[in-house]
């Protein structure tokens, strides 16, 4: 079995940012009328010889679950002005905020939520990193017809697996906007000890300022060597380039560092920090002055206790840490890797002068803990067992011409169902995930949660595959349905690096 080369950094990502979510819980209410994917007009035509996204398999998948109560949620997703902390922007939001507001529930509840869309165009919702049924999984023409403008759509799942996720659009470029908000499954069995919780979300940021993501693809887009203007530097964590995109600004939890985010604690405690990153184009270097992180959660799920001094977060990717805070103002820095600025906050416990925004703590050029150091909690970990299916995919495309693919072929959502990767129910597949860009690609598979390496890696849904380098990934084939594998860089998916795997009936 091909492992995780030990060039591959595991870039840990904790970026969550927020409070509680919009509406309250109604168990009494009757379900409402779920749009189910393929069932609705201008859903995907899938072929007869695999699992439709409303299809037996799939509700018996979801009736596997336990669904528990449901709770009831309403969000909109609307146009209209931000204040990023001194500087007002036009952009798209959910309910006026960024991040938008969270939803928190508890391990097998059933979450319906309802999306109102505001916006000038069709949009989506993925809710990403869960293992949910196939029609919520907000991808469309694939498991559901897109929401247009002025519709609603209501998604129901249970949320079966505790952890740090989060949600946001499956349409365009839409994600590097302000359409993000985290979701937080709790752990019922919870035996994480900690005194307070922060959620940090990470993103980069250009709508309003430096013209709109649209604007921004259609240029890397436009003809040979357009792409090239994006780089500002290379990143010896990436093995590369940072990214295609240079930001004018970089924000924490939809702030500026020039007025952050500060979280109060008392000295002595315990924080546990829960980070996203939200961002469309940029990885992220976070570390907390003065102190050490230890990793507790990979992408939701849990790990053998670990420290560091930094972690390093692809687009997409989470990680819980836990930090004992000392007595002062400590600076909170997401450096953005392989560019320049960062996104920045401060951590307050005392009293004392806080630190500009441009400061850069030592721990930043400490240690990052690697994916081939952090090891499975054993309830988490895969049972030892073959591949029965070894599926290659290479990630293919460049700047010049900006055509990015699996296996040299570029895919958008309206053409995934006419090009499947069969997989069949029951089966341990490996996918080889073999980079041979000059361009690194956090990549990310719905619906399932992958081992990186082998059966004794650590539990991830996102991955970051280096420069000219290759990661294996393991999973079980348990949740029937057609599910995309694409590259977390939205101007790359976009730009075709999308792939889609179906089950066989």
């Amino acid at each position: 079995m091909t492992s995780t080369s030990r060039r591959t950094l595991l870039r840990a990502g904790l970026v969550a940012g927020g409070a509680g979510f919009l509406a309250a819980c109604d168990p009494s209410r009757p379900d409402p009328a779920i749009h189910h994917g393929s069932a609705s007009p201008g859903g995907p035509a899938i072929s007869d010889g695999f699992v439709a996204p409303d299809g037996a398999e799939v509700r018996a998948a979801e009736a596997a679950r336990k669904p528990g109560r449901a709770r009831s949620f309403r969000m909109t997703a609307t146009a209209g002005p931000i204040d990023l902390g001194g500087r007002t922007v036009n952009t798209w939001s959910f309910d006026g905020r960024i991040p938008g507001p969270p939803i928190r529930v508890s391990a097998g509840e059933v979450v319906r939520a309802t999306l109102t869309n505001r916006l000038p165009a069709e949009t989506t919702l993925h809710w990403h990193g869960l293992a949910l049924r196939n029609n919520a999984d907000g991808v469309p023409h694939l498991t559901q017809p897109p929401v247009a403008p002025g519709a609603e759509f209501t998604y129901e799942f249970t949320a079966a697996h505790p952890g740090t996720y989060w949600f946001h659009p499956h349409a365009g470029v839409q994600l590097d906007r302000g359409l993000y908000a985290v979701m937080i499954v709790d752990d019922p069995r919870e035996t994480l000890q900690y005194d307070d919780e922060w959620t940090v979300v990470l993103d980069d940021w250009l709508d309003g300022v430096a013209g709109t993501p649209d604007a921004m693809l259609a240029k890397l887009q436009d003809g040979p060597g357009h792409g090239e203007q994006g780089g500002e530097g290379d990143s010896e964590v990436l093995g590369g380039p940072g990214g295609d995109v240079v930001y004018p600004h970089y924000l924490l939890n939809g702030r500026l560092p020039a007025n952050p985010e500060t979280f109060r604690a008392r000295p002595g405690s315990r924080l546990r920090l829960r980070l996203v990153n939200a961002g469309g184009d940029t990885a992220f270097r976070v570390a907390l002055g003065g102190h050490q992180l230890t990793v507790t959660h990979t992408d939701g799920f849990p790990v053998k206790p670990v420290k560091t001094d930094a972690v390093v977060l692809g687009m997409g990717e989470r990680y819980d840490v836990l930090v004992d805070l000392k007595d002062g103002v400590f600076p909170l820095v997401a450096l953005a890797e392989g560019k320049k600025g960062a996104a920045f906050g401060l951590v307050r416990t005392g009293t004392g002068t806080a630190p500009k925004p441009k400061v850069r703590p030592a721990a930043l050029n400490g240690r990052i803990v690697g994916y081939d150091e952090l090891v499975p909690a054993e309830a988490v970990r895969l049972d030892d067992r073959e591949p029965d299916q070894v599926i290659q995919m290479e990630l293919t495309g460049g700047t010049t011409s900006y055509s990015w693919g699996f296996n040299g072929r570029p895919l958008t959502h309206d053409k995934l169902a006419e090009h499947l990767v069969p997989i069949q129910a029951g089966q341990r597949i490996q996918l080889d995930l073999i980079n041979s860009a000059h361009m690194w690609h956090p990549v990310h598979l719905h619906g399932h949660t992958f081992a990186v390496g082998s059966s004794s890696g650590p539990r991830k849904d996102t991955v970051n595959v280096r420069v000219e380098d290759s990661v294996s990934i393991v999973f079980d084939a348990d949740n029937p349905g057609l599910w995309v594998l694409h590259c977390h860089n939205i101007y790359h998916a976009e730009s075709g690096m999308m792939a889609a795997l179906g089950y066989r009936r």
